[in-house]
């Protein structure tokens, strides 16, 4: 089958396509830079395009997503919107387009995150596009044609990053990457759907 990682050169991305092909399957990697194929989560015209050179696609991941990290009395209703465009329209349109161009029974896996769940400072951005993430993926899986499956996938601070964000994750434990990578596998081989897999 084949496995589109929007994402697939960033850290988490990196680590959930290496795992895919060492089970065997067929991995293309999208995004703005150094991709098989170019997308701008940002620009829905952008997705349709990539969907447009992909028509053979079984399953989606997205390991992307940009968000604001900033202190809410600092922010401004445009610091907001990164987060708004990117990490949250941005995944939900990769299903309202894509869910016309996947094959019968295939899947979409999106990215959250732990800061909806337990706030950090800085992270109000962060965790209302997560929210509405969790919340999207909850609704479109009873809605969603053809067999087509949705799940989302929603990490702690991952080990190979904590030492760069520790001062942002002060009290927390991370988890293993290897160990988020593998919840993706189990959403694209597995049969569940409208789930949210935490790995805390």
């Amino acid at each position: 089958m084949q496995i589109l990682v929007v994402g697939g050169n960033g850290t988490l991305g990196k680590a959930v396509v290496a795992r895919l092909r060492e089970l065997g399957h067929s991995v293309i990697i999208g995004g703005r830079h150094d991709a098989d194929v170019y997308v701008d989560l940002a620009d829905p015209e952008s997705i349709k395009n990539m969907y447009t050179d992909l028509p053979e696609l079984d399953h989606v991941i997205s390991t992307a997503g940009q968000t604001t990290a900033k202190a809410l009395f600092d922010m401004q209703p445009e610091d907001n919107m990164l987060s708004v465009q990117s990490k949250l329209l941005g995944q939900i349109n990769l299903v309202i387009v894509g869910q016309h161009y996947l094959k019968d029974g295939g899947s979409f896996t999106l990215t959250t995150g732990i800061k909806k769940d337990d706030p950090i400072p800085g992270g109000t951005s962060a965790a209302m596009a997560n929210g509405g993430v969790t919340a999207f993926v909850k609704s479109a899986a009873i809605d969603l044609p053809r067999g087509l499956r949705i799940n989302a996938i929603s990490p702690n601070v991952v080990d190979v990053s904590f030492e760069k964000l520790k001062s942002q994750f002060l009290g927390y434990t991370p988890v293993s990457i290897t160990d988020v990578a593998e919840a993706f596998v189990k959403s694209v081989v597995g049969k569940q759907t409208g789930q949210e897999y935490q790995i805390y």
